[in-house]
Formats: structure tokens, sequence, C-alpha cells
């Protein structure tokens, strides 16, 4: 059962718990060693808490509950702990990802195996709402980027390259606006994520991403 992207502006809190409880259900079933093992993640018997690396910090999770705290660092938001989207990707990533990595080729959300699913929303949700935001705003994107340990790349007017989860690379490029053209951005993936991640999934992803760059940047003002 997958939850729908038309879910991503609903203000109903029902809509917003059907699919986490249904996915904590199958994460309270699940044996969370087989977890660890498959992921190659850590976990602790006695605590019961697998510790997973996402967006620039770590975080400690326990099972069968899924109470999540992060290891102190100085990123000052913490997405997995505020955001419901963000956990319902990791659970998923949890119940469903492997352990793969990249060939060190990057795709668009377009040239995925399903890209054609969910397109238009991802480009309102993500492209178009990355460039629109900070296509004018490269000083702000770039102070952000190097907050949560983004690494700098050489592609378009300011691009950053970021780790979602272990070996799983997002590649967040701008053009910026002038007089003639607005501006423009383009999101790209690591060829590995179809192991791991369903086309709902990178849309929320990149929903997730976009959506804590604002409370990070409130960190550093």
């Amino acid at each position: 059962m997958a939850f729908n992207l038309k879910d991503l502006n609903y203000e109903k809190d029902s809509k917003e718990r059907m699919p986490w409880e249904h996915y904590l259900e199958l994460y309270q079933k699940a044996d969370p060693k087989e977890i660890a093992q498959r992921l190659q993640i850590p976990y602790e018997e006695e605590s019961r808490r697998l510790t997973l690396y996402f967006l620039g910090s770590t975080y400690q999770i326990t099972w069968p509950d899924f109470q999540v705290n992060h290891i102190e660092d100085e990123r000052g938001f913490y997405p997995l702990e505020e955001m419901i989207y963000a956990k319902i990707l990791v659970i998923r990533f949890l119940l469903n990802g492997n352990d793969t990595k990249s060939s060190g080729k990057y795709k668009t959300y377009r040239e995925m195996p399903w890209g054609e699913v969910y397109l238009r929303q991802f480009d309102g949700r993500c492209i178009k709402r990355l460039a629109f935001t900070y296509g004018n705003r490269l000083a702000d994107f770039a102070k952000i980027m190097e907050h949560i340990g983004g690494e700098k790349i050489k592609f378009g007017d300011c691009s950053y390259e970021i780790e979602i989860v272990k070996n799983y690379h997002i590649q967040l490029i701008l053009w910026e606006g002038d007089d003639e053209f607005p501006p423009s951005s383009q999101i790209l993936f690591s060829d590995n994520f179809p192991a791991s991640f369903e086309a709902e999934d990178m849309a929320v992803m990149g929903d997730v991403i976009i959506g804590s760059l604002k409370s990070f940047l409130k960190v550093l003002s």
C-alpha cells in the first residue's frame, strides 16, 4: 500500500494519520535485526534502537514504537523528529530499503524506471519550488547547504550534493534568474534509488528536503 502524493497538502489529521498507522503496524511486525542487517545499520538489542543517518544528522529510532531522537550535533533542526512525511519516508525505507551503492551516475526523476509517475507533481512541488524559492537567493541556499554538510559541485550557478541516507545522494542545482529569464533548477538522484525507493518516496523526499531548508535557515539567522 502506498500513500498518495495528493496528500502532500492535506490539512486533516485523519489523512496524515492513516498512512502513518499503516506503516507503523508493518514496522511493529518487522524484525529489527533483519532491518539492521539488510541496511547495514547499527541495532542495539538491549535498548531496541536502530541508528540511521538522515539528511545530515544521525538518529536513534526505537522498535517497535518508532520513537525518534537525534544524536546531538549543530544542525539545529531535525526533520525526522518534526515532519510526518519524513517519518513515513524513513519507515518505508526501513521496511523496503537495501544497502546498495550507486555506480556514480545521476538521473533526473523522469529518467527513473517509473519516471512518468507523479512527474507533474514532482515538477511543481520540488523543481519549481526550489527554483522560485532560492533561484534569486543563492547565498542563502549555499549557507544552508554548507550547514547541513552538503558538498559543493560545479553545475549551474550554485549546486550541492547531499546524502539523504547512507549511499543515496541527491544533487540540487540552481540557475539564477535575471531580467530576461526566471530562475530554474534541477534535482538529480544517484542511480541506486530504485533499489530502495518508489516514485512517491522520491517526490516526498524532494518535498521534505526543500521544506526543511527554511527551518535550517532560521537556525542560521
